[in-house]
């Protein structure tokens, strides 16, 4: 319980009743966007740096195209997935998450996979990574666990004390944590890793019927990483190391190529599955919801100018298009905000009329003015509606497909709180030399730790998903499991 002098307020002085779960409709949600705690603690994290990207500062990018091998069309309606054959002109754009512009490509973190299609009904941004399940699952979280990967406000300097604080006080960042000290942590170059949408998201087919779907990018590559003291010595070297890896690749006719499938799961499991679906941080078995193949996505042109496309690409995971919608996942019901709001902040209101980001189907709509418009700002044509004059009008057709919520509008959590099922399972299924390398890599990492009770608490978890993984790394830390 908070005392008069340390409670936690909004910028307006007001005391923060929740500052752990977003204000739901019911456990599951979605998001209300009445929870102004939320939206404001997003917003003003939107805009702590100037100009950079606040996080995915460094990346590369990369022209392609998308092309349909199988038929989807009994679960999604979505065009550019409308028939076999049919090709999509599309823009990637790889990063990492935590580093500066200037940053080394070869540290371990996760890696950005945003992919943005430009279809003929407007532009489909798919925003995710190169791993299936992310740190937290609630987007009220984020500036915070963001907070403890950059640097110390004093010394200016990485602060493992508060990447192990955080991650141990929120337990379901543990399958995620698993993953990235493990040996797909550093990926050897952006050709060879995969790349997932993480999010669960919703398919609607031209029936309105729904279903839910992930999806999964596989390197035709093959996934290949580097070890720790040989990504050392690359960032010192060539610390642009992926970026040039990847410009010269496609600039030498090696056109990298993944295969993109997605899990189906009917909408009604969602309430019987052994893990909520919509949990970020949890995986669906791909032995309960197979993987399906859709299409291949293949990079076969440079930027022409890194600024102009790589730097000002803009991505949202919602700039949706008919047949794909959101779920009540909780971090990408956040996510549907904050990703626009934060390029309407560093690139300017009118982001989405540059070239790289413009769709290639007409845009018609009432937004006018607005720094650096860059088009007619609509002439002379109507700038409201409804209207008596004319103009575009709303379509009914494609209002999203609805779906029911239950329970009291409240800040509260998942029903599912178990964060070491998946991660023990993930634990087991590595080798015993990838166990070895894990191990260290963890203990390497919380050495500097200076709080013991921190390293306890971490070691904790990796108990609870595995006796032998927490044994492990608290002998490596010189600790005992029974001093918790």
């Amino acid at each position: 319980m908070s005392t008069e002098k340390n409670k936690l307020t909004t910028s307006w002085g007001a005391p923060v009743g929740d500052n752990q779960n977003s204000m739901t409709a019911g456990s599951r949600g979605p998001t209300l966007i009445q929870d102004v705690h939320l939206l404001e603690k997003l917003a003003h994290f939107n805009r702590e740096r100037v100009p950079e990207r606040v996080v995915h500062a460094k990346g590369a990018g990369a022209h392609g195209y998308f092309q349909v091998t199988h038929d989807v069309t009994p679960y999604t309606k979505a065009s550019f997935l409308s028939e076999v054959g049919k090709r999509t002109p599309m823009f990637i754009r790889f990063s990492t998450v935590a580093g500066e512009l200037g940053s080394a490509d070869t540290v371990r973190d996760p890696r950005g996979f945003a992919v943005k299609f430009y279809t003929e009904e407007g532009n489909y941004d798919l925003v995710g990574n190169n791993t299936p399940v992310f740190f937290i699952r609630d987007a009220i979280k984020f500036p915070d666990f963001i907070h403890t990967q950059k640097r110390h406000p004093q010394t200016h300097l990485k602060n493992p004390n508060a990447v192990w604080d955080f991650w141990s006080l929120s337990p379901e960042s543990l399958h995620q944590v698993t993953i990235l000290m493990s040996d797909r942590g550093i990926p050897a170059t952006l050709r060879h890793m995969h790349g997932f949408g993480s999010h669960t998201f919703k398919w609607v087919n031209a029936e309105g019927q729904s279903v839910w779907v992930k999806y999964h990018f596989k390197t035709e590559q093959g996934v290949q990483n580097l070890a720790p003291d040989v990504a050392a010595q690359i960032a010192g070297d060539n610390p642009d190391y992926h970026t040039e890896d990847l410009f010269n690749a496609i600039a030498n006719g090696d056109f990298p190529a993944w295969k993109l499938y997605v899990q189906i799961m009917p909408t009604e499991d969602a309430d019987t599955y052994r893990f909520d679906p919509f949990d970020v941080t949890k995986v669906w078995s791909q032995k309960d919801y197979p993987l399906i193949e859709v299409g291949r996505m293949v990079l076969d042109r440079n930027p022409d100018n890194y600024f102009a496309e790589v730097e000002q690409a803009t991505f949202s995971p919602g700039s949706f298009v008919p047949g794909v919608e959101a779920s009540p996942d909780k971090m990408l019901q956040g996510r549907l905000f904050a990703y626009s709001d934060a390029h309407r902040y560093r690139v300017g209101a009118n982001h989405s009329q540059l070239p790289i980001n413009r769709p290639t189907s007409e845009v018609l709509n009432h937004q006018r003015d607005g720094q650096m418009r860059a088009d007619g700002n609509g002439g002379a044509s109507m700038y409201y509606e409804p209207n008596s004059y004319g103009g575009p009008t709303e379509s009914t057709d494609h209002k999203p497909a609805p779906f029911q919520v239950s329970g009291q509008a409240d800040s509260v959590g998942y029903d599912h709180h178990d964060h070491y099922t998946q991660a023990g399972d993930l634990y087991r299924l590595l080798s015993e030399e990838e166990r070895a390398r894990l191990v260290d890599t963890i203990v390497g990492a919380m050495k500097p730790v200076e709080k013991d009770e921190i390293k306890l608490r971490q070691i904790g978890h990796f108990y609870k998903a595995d006796p032998e993984y927490g044994q492990r790394v608290a002998e490596g830390l010189g600790l005992s499991v029974t001093q918790q």
